[in-house]
C-alpha cells in the first residue's frame, strides 16, 4: 500500500491550482486500484497534499470539509456549480502528459 500511496500522493501534488481530478480519474491515470483505494489513501495520507483537488465523480465537495474546500477553490479560481459542486466540465484535469511522468 505504501508504494501505491506514494503514486497517488505524487499525482495529487501535480494537479494544478484551479483544477481537479476525481478519485476514479486518479486510479485510471495510475492504471491501478480504484476510486475507493484512492479515497483510502487520501483519507489516511492526504493531509499534506492539496486534498481538495481530488473530488467525487458527481463533483460534490468532501463531506465535512466543504468550508475549507470552498476557501481553497476561491483562492485558486476553481470553477464551481452552485455552493457544493465543482464544475467538472471546466475544472477536470486529465493528468500530466506521458512525457512528464506520473
Amino acid at each position: 500500500m505504501e508504494d501505491y500511496a506514494e503514486l497517488v500522493l505524487g499525482l495529487v501534488e501535480r494537479i494544478p491550482a484551479g483544477r481537479v481530478m476525481t478519485y476514479g480519474d486518479v486510479a485510471e491515470y495510475l492504471g491501478a486500484g480504484g476510486p475507493r483505494q484512492v479515497g483510502r489513501v487520501m483519507a489516511t495520507h492526504g493531509g499534506g497534499v492539496p486534498w481538495w483537488r481530488v473530488i467525487r465523480a458527481d463533483g460534490r465537495m468532501l463531506p465535512g470539509h466543504e468550508a475549507r474546500a470552498r476557501d481553497a477553490y476561491a483562492r485558486e479560481g476553481t470553477p464551481l456549480r452552485g455552493e457544493d459542486r465543482v464544475d467538472l466540465r471546466r475544472a477536470r484535469w486529465e493528468g500530466p502528459l506521458p512525457a512528464e511522468g506520473p
